[in-house]
């Protein structure tokens, strides 16, 4: 594995005021064993088919559902997937997976590893929260039988840990706001480095556009993007209308990444409660993006991902934080999927521009970096064996 970026790295007493993850470590996870990623505002996956780059990803976004409060079920429906091929079991049979990741931000650099059993039962095994070497957050599965673990979580006070049950299936930092009160600096210092993880890790969009599922006309809701971005058609008629600015950008990234002449990307209602998606060509011509191509379809919902925020994406933020202290964060596997080396260029490009501007990170997935590794900013972690 080679790692490069062309990011000036930032000095070492700033803070970024918003939180962000800066590691990713798989320490046994599917094909992964001891890896450690850096990651960036900008940061792409590269490497050969099976050399797992989907498989980070998906570590990512399973440590984004665990952050957001989601069930150790839910976020791993196959669990034994995840373990290493070769992975043995012990004395009592148990086998599972390890993940972690480090998030910077106003306290400094948190760190959150979690070690999860896969066989004979689904459950969380261990989890560790530390910051600047000390220990804010521990827990350790002590009795098979019962369906919780122990956990200590630093204090600091008349005692130096306060000790108690979480149930093993949840995050235990995702649950320290319920439990810790906050009445000693200790206690207040484990809220705030969970809070920090918590917010980088809820504010995570995955997105995986689907063309076929594109190319139909889609019923007006709420307006919010879908992963698949099935709803392409009604954001865009939400969007042009809601920001100006914005949507002229879009059009400009669109002009640049799909065949032939574009001077508006827009949305007509079609009188049954639907609105279909249009390019205008001009001269009063216009396409139903129904008959563009795959690769045009995923640059174009990729290029109005990376152009929106998380009012119009479907995304649970943390409503608690105001939105200037948080950060989207897009993983979109298979990037460049359908997409020509040209259009790969350009939505990099514009990937670069608006991971520069700090209020949405990229984490992605591409087959062929040779048209990233020239984009200033971005982090690329080569996977070649």
């Amino acid at each position: 594995m080679t790692v490069s970026s062309l990011a000036a790295p930032a000095p070492a007493e700033a803070r970024p005021d918003r939180p962000g993850a800066t590691e990713l470590r798989l320490a046994a996870f599917a094909a992964h064993r001891r890896a450690r990623f850096p990651l960036g505002p900008l940061t792409l996956f590269t490497g050969p088919s099976g050399s797992g780059k989907t498989g980070a990803l998906r570590a990512y976004e399973a440590l984004a559902r665990l952050g957001g409060g989601a069930a150790l079920g839910e976020v791993f429906p196959d669990p034994v997937a995840c373990v290493p091929e070769r992975a043995r079991p012990d004395a009592q049979r148990r086998r599972g997976f390890r993940i972690g990741c480090t998030v910077d931000g106003p306290e400094g650099p948190v760190r959150l590893d979690v070690a999860v059993q896969a066989e004979p039962e689904l459950r969380i095994v261990g989890e560790r929260l530390t910051t600047g070497g000390v220990t804010l957050l521990e827990t350790a599965l002590r009795d098979p039988g019962r369906r919780v673990v122990q956990a200590a979580w630093h204090t600091a006070g008349s005692s130096a840990v306060t000790r108690g049950p979480l149930p093993d299936d949840r995050l235990g930092t995702a649950l320290l706001p319920l439990r810790v009160a906050g009445r000693t600096d200790g206690e207040r210092r484990v809220l705030a480095a969970a809070e920090q993880m918590v917010v980088a890790l809820r504010s995570v969009y995955a997105c995986d556009p689907s063309p076929r599922r594109m190319r139909a006309a889609a019923p007006l809701g709420a307006g919010r993007l879908l992963r698949g971005c099935d709803n392409l058609a009604e954001v865009l008629w939400r969007t042009r209308s809601e920001c100006g600015h914005r949507h002229a950008h879009l059009v400009t990234a669109v002009r640049a990444g799909c065949a032939g002449p574009v001077t508006d990307v827009l949305a007509e209602p079609l009188g049954d409660g639907t609105v279909r998606a249009l390019l205008d060509r001009g001269d009063g011509v216009r396409t139903h993006l129904g008959l563009l191509g795959d690769g045009e379809l995923r640059y174009l919902a990729l290029a109005l991902v990376l152009l929106t925020g998380p009012g119009v994406l479907e995304v649970d933020p943390a409503g608690e934080v105001p939105a200037a202290l948080q950060t989207l964060t897009v993983l979109a596997d298979g990037l460049d999927r359908g997409l020509d080396v040209r259009q790969a260029g350009e939505l990099v490009r514009l990937a670069a521009r608006m991971c520069e501007r700090g209020h949405i990170r990229l984490v992605g997935a591409v087959g062929d970096a040779v048209p990233v590794c020239e984009v200033p900013g971005v982090t690329v972690v080569d996977l070649t064996p």
